[in-house]
């Protein structure tokens, strides 16, 4: 499990606060996730689920990940149908992979080069992986460079854009997606 440094909250600066926010939400994230078994995992709320399957095995056009394992990818931005705990730990990764390799790493590797995982020890672990690797890097950046237009390539609005709201960026997704694992996980344990 992830431990948070509560002193950070006491930094007033904007790296400070970002920083508080992504470490406080990650500690909730991966606990609801340590608890996570593999069938609430892959658990679909209804036919046509987003969800990581075995490669050869997919339903949607679009597939997002290297290996034995895939996750399905919607058509279209605004897909409506629902996605799993599995495709959400998947997202999850990718986002954070790419970001942490277009602003820290190489940037030679997409988001289509993320390592995902049908197996809920290996995603979980995978995801934390790459959302301490994105921590470790945002505390590397000087408070003074926290609003440094174009620190980050991973897309044209990360380009053009200061530092600090890609951080918040990836905070917000992972608050957002994070919420939708705790509604996932309360539904299939509610179930009858």
């Amino acid at each position: 499990m992830p431990e948070l440094d509560w002193s950070i909250l006491s930094v007033p600066t904007p790296r400070a606060m970002a920083l508080g926010q992504l470490g406080f939400s990650w500690v909730e994230l991966a606990g609801r996730l340590a608890s996570v078994t593999q069938e609430e995992f892959t658990w679909e709320p209804r036919p046509g689920t987003l969800n990581v399957v075995r490669r050869g095995e997919e339903r949607t056009p679009r597939t997002l990940g290297t290996g034995e394992w895939v996750a399905e990818w919607p058509g279209a931005e605004d897909h409506p149908g629902p996605r799993s705990i599995a495709w959400l730990v998947a997202h999850l990764t990718e986002a954070y992979f790419e970001r942490w390799e277009w602003t820290f790493g190489e940037r030679r590797r997409r988001r289509a080069d993320a390592v995902v995982h049908g197996e809920v020890d290996a995603a979980r672990a995978e995801l934390a992986r790459w959302v301490e690797a994105w921590r470790t890097g945002v505390e590397s950046v000087d408070d003074e460079d926290f609003m440094t237009v174009g620190l980050s390539q991973a897309t044209e609005i990360d380009a053009a854009s200061p530092f600090g709201h890609l951080v918040l960026h990836m905070n917000r997704e992972l608050i957002h997606h994070g919420a939708e694992i705790f509604v996932l996980t309360d539904l299939v344990r509610a179930a009858p």
